[in-house]
């Protein structure tokens, strides 16, 4: 393996630097269903000069018709190198291990000077701060999307099925460049995220808000997991109450494994962190979204961070569209049970919080617009907010799925 990882350097570092071409020209690699790519910059990216940046593309093992695409951001520590080189022991950095009927996209922030996932060198930085604040995409962000896009187009990608993940620093861009992106990423996961700065710029979280006339697309699913004894995760409070807030789709684990990448270690400490499928969300489907759930755990962010307990948010709630037309909406709404997850945690019976739909395919609602909605034995009319979003309050919600339907 090591051989193998040393001629691919040998081969790409070959290729001449800063060399202005797309698409990106491939280097082959024998014995691998694995591609890697040098290119050059397109001027849309807004960079100041020219750059060299390097991909790769693995492919799935299986069926490779329509396949669900893995998109990987890599931490401050790693490069897309090691990245790469991590998949190939069990355990290092498991976020960064694809599922074998993906394709997966492994991206690099390494190769040039203050091209970091959130577009400087250090979130803390004031600096940094004040030029990556606000909507402005930098243009590393920009370089991701447009990757993904060629990588979508080059390979037959499913289009409803691409997911983004990273840790650490690729954690944190994880969050920001694809909770901005919901018309293309169906998922994202985030193991122990650096900093919620960039998130909270990209999507004007308080004391931010959007623009007037600017309307960001429904999100992607969200799984977050942090630990209030990593310096990193200081701010998801806020970040928490900023997706509760603007009724984002949020799965939260936390617990005190520091700035931990194993997964065998962290589900010591939390055993949840995998237990929502979010490989399976599609973003040709609508989804729910809970928020003010009565059986969150308390935070221990920002003032009891010394806390050792685990704790989860929006754990357990799980939904299940039935009908998505043009004059009705159906979707089951229920909690996981103890037959369907073994975990350390008290599942509850039943739960309440207030659920809002996104992403609905068919059935459009306007902004202010009343709706019929049925839940079990209640009932009512209610109206849409400026966004043309659809939330009913504190309904119950138990282990045996319950429909809740809205009609025009």
């Amino acid at each position: 393996m090591m051989k193998l990882f040393v001629l691919l350097i040998v081969t790409a570092s070959s290729l001449s630097l800063f060399a202005e071409r797309w698409p990106p020209s491939k280097v082959e690699v024998k014995r691998r269903t694995t591609e890697v790519f040098r290119h050059g910059s397109k001027d849309e990216w807004g960079y100041s000069r020219p750059q060299d940046d390097t991909f790769f593309v693995v492919h799935p093992r299986g069926a490779k018709t329509n396949a669900p695409l893995y998109v990987v951001l890599h931490s401050a520590g790693h490069d897309v190198w090691s990245a790469v080189q991590c998949t190939a022991q069990a355990g290092n950095h498991d976020i960064y291990h694809s599922p074998d009927n993906f394709y997966a996209l492994y991206l690099d922030c390494r190769a040039n000077p203050g091209d970091w996932w959130w577009g400087g060198t250090n979130p803390r930085d004031s600096g940094d701060k004040k030029k990556n604040s606000g909507d402005e995409l930098q243009p590393v962000e920009n370089r991701v999307v447009g990757t993904v896009k060629w990588v979508m187009e080059t390979y037959d990608i499913d289009p409803n099925r691409v997911y983004l993940c990273g840790n650490s620093m690729g954690g944190s861009g994880a969050l920001g460049i694809g909770l901005r992106h919901g018309d293309l990423f169906a998922a994202v996961k985030a193991n122990v995220p650096a900093g919620i700065e960039h998130v909270s710029n990209r999507l004007y979280f308080p004391p931010a808000s959007v623009p007037a006339g600017l309307k960001l697309p429904d999100p992607p699913v969200v799984v977050d997991y942090s630990a209030q004894n990593d310096q990193w995760s200081i701010g998801h409070g806020r970040f928490v109450k900023a997706m509760n807030d603007r009724k984002y789709p949020l799965f939260f684990y936390w617990g005190p494994f520091g700035h931990a990448n194993n997964h065998a270690r962290i589900l010591g400490v939390n055993d949840l962190i995998n237990s929502f499928d979010w490989l399976n969300v599609k973003k040709n489907e609508a989804y729910a979204v809970f928020s003010n759930a009565s059986c969150n755990d308390p935070l221990p962010w920002p003032d009891n961070l010394s806390s050792t307990a685990a704790g989860q948010v929006n754990a357990f709630f799980r939904w299940k569209t039935m009908a998505d037309t043009e004059s009705r909406f159906e979707m089951q709404l229920y909690l996981v049970s103890e037959k369907d997850l073994t975990t350390t945690f008290t599942i509850p019976k039943a739960a309440t919080a207030d659920v809002s739909l996104r992403r609905l395919q068919r059935l459009e609602i306007e902004p202010g617009q009343m709706v019929q909605w049925q839940y079990g034995k209640t009932g009512g009319e209610i109206s849409a907010d400026a966004d043309g979003l659809i939330t009913i309050p504190d309904l119950t919600i138990t282990e045996s799925p319950s429909l809740l339907m809205i009609s025009m």
